[in-house]
Order: C-alpha cells, then sequence, then structure tokens
C-alpha cells in the first residue's frame, strides 16, 4: 500500500522534482531530509503524546521519500549508491518511528503488553531487512515474508493516528501485537527460503 501511495504522490510531485533539479538539489538531499523529517517527527511529537501529529508528518516525509526516485531518474543519477543510501536511511527512520511509540507507551506506564510489542517491533524490525541483506550478499533470495516494510509502517502508522484522534489505545496495542507476530513469521520465512537454497551447495 505504502509503495502504491508513494508511486501516486511521485506522480503528483513530478513538478517538484524538476524544480529541485533545476535549483541544484540533489536527489541525496532530499532523502536525508526525508530521514531526518521522520525521525524528527516521530522521537519528538509521539513521545510527547501528539500522535496524530506525528503520523501526518511522518506520512508527509514517508510520502516525499519517492520525490528523490524521481529526480534521481530524471537526472539519470540512479544507480547502486542511492538504493544503498535510501535502503540505510530507511532503517533509521522505521526505528525512529518504533521508539517514538515505545516512548509514549512506557510514558503512560499503563501498557507494558504494547510497550513489549513495540520493543519487539523495533528489534525485528532490523531483523527482517538483514536477512534478505545477508541472503543477497551471499548470492540466494529472500525476498518472501507477511510483514513487508510498507506493511508495517501502513498498519502502525495509521492505528497510532486514529489512536491520536480518540480511538481506544488497545487499537494500537493488538496492532503492534500483530506486526511483532507477522515480523516474526517473516524471519523463519526467510531462513526457511534460504535454507532451501542453500541446500544443493551444501549436499555438493
Amino acid at each position: 500500500m505504502l509503495s502504491r501511495l508513494r508511486d501516486g504522490v511521485g506522480r503528483l510531485f513530478a513538478p517538484l522534482a524538476r524544480g529541485l533539479l533545476r535549483i541544484g538539489v540533489s536527489p541525496d538531499a532530499v532523502t536525508i531530509t526525508g530521514t531526518l523529517g521522520v525521525m524528527v517527527a516521530a522521537l519528538w511529537l509521539f513521545p510527547l503524546g501528539y500522535l496524530f501529529a506525528g503520523t501526518m508528518v511522518c506520512w508527509f516525509f514517508a510520502m516525499s521519500d519517492a520525490v528523490d526516485g524521481l529526480m534521481a531518474r530524471m537526472s539519470g543519477r540512479s544507480g547502486p549508491w542511492g538504493a544503498f543510501l535510501d535502503s540505510t536511511l530507511d532503517r533509521f527512520a522505521d526505528a525512529a518511528i518504533f521508539t517514538g511509540i515505545l516512548l509514549w507507551l512506557v510514558g503512560r506506564g499503563d501498557d507494558p503488553l504494547g510497550a513489549g510489542f513495540a520493543l519487539a517491533c523495533l528489534v525485528l524490525g532490523s531483523i527482517v531487512p538483514y536477512a534478505r541483506a545477508r541472503a543477497e550478499g551471499l548470492g540466494m533470495t529472500a525476498s518472501v515474508g507477511i510483514a513487508e516494510r510498507a506493511d508495517r509502517l501502513t498498519a502502525v502508522l495509521t492505528a497510532a493516528g486514529l489512536v491520536g484522534l480518540g480511538v481506544t489505545p488497545a487499537l494500537l496495542t493488538v496492532v503492534l501485537g500483530l506486526l511483532a507476530v507477522a515480523s516474526a513469521v517473516t524471519v523463519v520465512q526467510r531462513m526457511v527460503t534460504v535454507r532451501r537454497q542453500s541446500r544443493p551447495a551444501v549436499a555438493g
């Protein structure tokens, strides 16, 4: 869902991408700015309880992340470096979102289960992409899973935004619990996939 939304935003902001290129702004600068925007919003607004405002700001910068790719294609700068930078900074943004929510839950002090789920999502959120990257580094693939990054961010930001509008915080706890389970299943799925691909090499 997030990828489709970002594609739509990319088409909508094509004139903005061209304008930024004309004034000398690089795609890397947009990538870095978008990540910093998400991190500041998540680590500042979420812990203070401004869940809806934090969600809206995070969505804005998450959608603007499509602009850097658009700029790279327009300027002919698409390449390994841009993909590496984008993927690496995504880890910072993801960690900031779950950390901000974790800090809010800990600050409330009445939902240890939700805080535990948020911590699990934070940890597993780094393992899921690592498993794929490590597999690809070994010449295999591990792009399977029921909890891709876009799915995790869409679910947690939607839940946080609704809680910020007055929906019971239990909704966020349930969503975090489901995401923790889905992330753990995704890690297992990727391990099984890599194991299957490695069997011929082991047998040989």
